[in-house]
């Protein structure tokens, strides 16, 4: 089996057992523009699963894949942690803590470090199951990425 076959049917099954909890998990994608690169600013896109906690927290995982559009690609997995400050429960302003690896890949070679951040946004809900969130974030070793995620309610 595929090295890449494996994180994508854990991601899928774990999609499938949440979906069986009504709005307590949400999984977004989304595009950013950040400065994830040694020389100028990079694109980007993420991936999140995120699972929502009594009151107005949440707790899941992110993925962001950057390319600088020259030769540095940079990968970060992340561990998240949001907090909502608005009366319904999970959605409008958030502030988040994310923490995980910032891996580099350059023609010299692969560098991996450490990577945290904090990061700001306001999730707007499109109808019951759908969301829009715009979002900024700042951290180490990355600098900041402004964007938007758009996903799903399950």
């Amino acid at each position: 089996m595929k090295k890449w076959m494996l994180p994508v049917l854990f991601f899928l099954g774990v999609c499938l057992c949440a979906y069986a909890q009504e709005k307590k998990t949400s999984v977004g994608l989304g595009a950013e523009w950040n400065m994830d690169s040694r020389h100028d600013f990079a694109g980007g896109t993420a991936l999140n699963l995120l699972f929502n906690l009594p009151g107005s927290s949440a707790f899941g995982f992110s993925c962001t894949g950057s390319m600088n559009f020259n030769n540095i690609y940079v990968m970060e997995p992340a561990f998240l942690v949001r907090q909502y400050f608005s009366q319904d429960k999970h959605s409008g302003f958030f502030l988040q803590f994310n923490i995980g690896a910032f891996i580099a890949f350059e023609e010299k070679g692969t560098t991996p470090m450490i990577m945290s951040g904090l990061a700001a946004g306001f999730r707007i809900p499109l109808g019951s199951s759908f969301y829009f969130e715009p979002c900024g974030r700042l951290g180490y070793p990355f600098a900041f990425g402004l964007g938007f995620m758009t996903g799903i309610r399950l």
